[in-house]
């Protein structure tokens, strides 16, 4: 980026010493590169920008566009997440095709997990074959502890099953590593499904127990059975749903602590052998962490009052779903059918090779991506990201020191929290080290096993040792970005860093207005609801005085009510409680970009391109980031499970409560995005 704009620099010195002819054409030469790369076809000009700014910067091109068979959706994301994993499909074909490459080496691995991922022959000879020693197991149950123990393997093997455990960082102690036990074990998304009345839950239910039928059938299970078999595995999660908590009581992380003594912990769940079990696992500690006690002392009560064939054909339904999508292609349909088609609206399957690309990516990341950044990361790229960055991240100290609504004190830990800030961008400093992981080209069901152990292994063997702050929870291609609090960080990987949300050849106006308002957004998640309860060294502890949440709560609380007021698919009203954070971070996000653009030369400025200000040109470069078409079913899905608001929202909600929008595109009293400054939310 840098290596541009000195170009772009030497050009306007050498321009000023010839014609002005010249001078006029290189304008041109930049209004054609600003509406190229923002795509100003997109909008819909006949849309007032003041009542409706999502359809008029992206109105034409969701008139035009379709949603490709093999999606949920189309725009933004899809597109740069397909152009990752072209870049990602070009080096895996590159190390698959490479036969002699050293064992244990990243070509090596990746190349034969990819290779095995595609090798379609094999798989379809194979069928079920690969699952039968486990299944067969299984099968052998005779009793609790045989069951506890069943699991206790599947676990080791990297297999997850009945609950949700893995080791991370205490919430509030985030020096110290932890044994972490959560609620888990439902195959519908969450457990709000299996409660619903309406006539699209019921038919999903429907559609649920026609998909285990169909895997028990085609795992050999006689037809009548099979169906018998379903009831009794509904009944059953619905029974461990009862004692799970919804997606908004999961967002509260004080309820959701609990640290208990595992004599605690066993006399609380004493079915489930906790005192044997934990030492199986590899998990020697005196404490773990609870996320939801109740629903273990449920699940310990279910093991003994429900009976043990019909735990173990949860255990057989869930170990053949996880492995389903890599079964032979009926086994793939079974579950395409029912998580793809039905719960997403997708009509076909992802070509095999994006599906491949995207499993190598998400077992063997770095490996991945120590080749991927070489390839597709430049230096300049990670240059303009740093600078961008260090300049969003003194705008929120400014705009903290300024606000209204905050003591001094909150103010200064405020700002000791945002310095404290760790700033991960592009890759890791040092890529993780999978050696022992055993891959070979002969099966892809065994490589997923093996790297499956590897993962459950390196993660365990993290009790008793410090916390490496260093490490990434995402990989360099990953299209996405993340706050963490307990790491109090910003992580922004390589595979989001281009178009639409990273413009190489942008200008300032483009990049605070997309990645800039990224940046934004992960930064405001330190501070939004949940991530403010968490204090500069990423532990839960209260750093506001008692006046400052008050005030806090009180102007969180109107968010949730705006957003709860935006109806979806004409019925369904969105859940401002579970999207509060998200809808905070998009708030306080662009609030801060904008600020931090405005101090750049451009943003000082008033030069028009293609007819447009600078600020103009910021808002719609935000737009098009959430260029999005979703189907019904997907949309549906995002309500009920989903954080963050839909696309449409995403844009007119944040737009609505800034005034400078309003200033940039004559907002006024009469517009159908004004809101009064009564309940227009400005929090950060």
């Amino acid at each position: 980026m840098f290596q541009t704009k000195l170009n772009i620099a030497v050009a306007v010195l050498f321009a000023a010493l010839i014609s002005s002819c010249q001078n006029e054409k290189s304008k041109e030469n930049t209004e054609e590169r600003i509406e190229e790369i923002l795509d100003l076809a997109a909008r819909d000009t006949s849309v007032n920008p003041a009542d409706d700014f999502f359809a008029y910067a992206n109105g034409t091109w969701m008139k035009n566009s379709e949603i490709p068979a093999s999606k949920t959706g189309w725009g933004s994301f899809y597109i740069v997440r397909d152009q990752a994993l072209e870049n990602m499909h070009h080096i895996l074909d590159s190390c698959a095709n490479i036969t002699d490459s050293p064992k244990g080496s990243a070509t090596q691995m990746i190349g034969d997990l990819y290779a095995s991922l595609m090798d379609t022959v094999s798989i379809e000879k194979a069928g079920i074959d690969p699952l039968r020693p486990v299944l067969d197991r299984i099968a052998s149950v005779k009793s609790k502890e045989d069951l506890m123990s069943e699991v206790v393997k599947e676990y080791i093997a990297g297999d997850r099953t009945m609950f949700s455990a893995y080791v991370s960082p205490d919430d509030k102690n985030s020096e110290v590593q932890r044994f972490n036990l959560n609620q888990g074990g439902l195959g519908l998304p969450n457990r709000d499904y299996y409660f619903k009345k309406d006539g699209e839950s019921a038919a999903t239910r429907e559609k649920y127990k026609a998909y285990i039928a169909k895997l028990f059938a085609l795992s050999g299970v006689d037809e009548k059975e099979a169906k018998s078999k379903t009831g009794k595995i509904l009944a059953l999660e619905t029974k461990m749903a009862e004692a799970s908590k919804s997606p908004v009581d999961l967002r509260n992380p004080q309820a959701n602590y609990n640290l208990m003594s595992t004599a605690a912990f066993q006399k609380l769940s004493p079915n489930m052998n906790w005192e044997t079990n934990l030492a199986k696992l590899g998990v020697d500690v005196d404490t773990v962490l609870v996320g939801q006690p109740e629903f273990y002392k449920n699940l310990s009560q279910l093991i003994v009052s429900e009976p043990i064939d019909t735990w173990k054909d949860y255990l057989a339904f869930h170990y053949i779903k996880g492995y389903a999508s890599l079964l032979s292609q009926p086994f793939a349909d079974a579950q395409f059918d029912f998580y793809s088609r039905h719960l997403g609206g997708q009509k076909e399957p992802e070509v095999r090779w994006k599906r491949a690309s995207g499993i190598v990516d998400s077992q063997l990341g770095d490996a991945l991506g120590a080749i991927y950044v070489k390839e597709y990361f430049p230096p300049s790229a990670k240059t303009y990201m740093v600078k961008l960055v260090d300049n969003l991240q003194d705008t929120y100290r400014e705009r903290i020191q300024a606000l209204s609504w905050m003591g001094d004190s909150t103010k200064t830990k405020a700002v000791e929290k945002l310095d404290a800030f760790t700033k991960k961008i592009g890759y890791p400093d040092t890529w993780k080290d999978y050696s022992g992981v055993e891959v070979s080209r002969d099966s892809a069901i065994a490589n997923m096993q093996n790297i499956g152990a590897w993962h459950y292994k390196e993660n365990i063997e993290k009790l008793g040792k410090p916390v490496d702050k260093t490490e990434w929870g995402m990989s360099a291609p990953t299209v996405n970005a993340y706050y963490n609090p307990s790491f109090n960080e910003i992580v922004f990987p390589a595979g989001i860093l281009q178009p639409p949300f990273f413009y190489p050849n942008g200008d300032d106006a483009l990049n605070y207005g997309a990645i800039g308002a990224a940046i934004g957004h992960e930064m405001t998640h330190g501070f939004d609801d949940q991530g403010s309860q968490y204090d500069l060294n990423g532990n839960l502890n209260n750093w506001w005085t008692e006046a400052d949440r008050e005030n806090f709560t009180e102007l969180t609380n109107r968010v949730v009510e705006q957003y709860a007021n935006y109806q979806v698919l004409d019925s369904v009203s969105l859940n401002g409680e579970l999207t509060q954070g998200e809808n905070i971070a998009d708030n306080g996000g662009l609030a801060i970009a904008y600020a931090a653009f405005k101090k750049t030369d451009q943003g000082k400025g008033a030069e028009k391109i293609n007819g447009l200000t600078p600020d103009q040109r910021f808002f719609l470069a935000f737009a098009a980031v959430w260029r999005m078409k979703n189907t019904d079913e997907r949309m549906l899905l995002r309500v009920n499970t989903d954080p963050h608001s839909p696309e449409l929202y995403r844009v007119n909600g944040t737009l609505s409560n800034m005034p400078e929008f309003y200033d940039a595109f004559g907002v006024t009293a009469d517009s159908k995005l004004y809101r009064p400054d009564s309940i227009r939310t400005t929090i950060w």
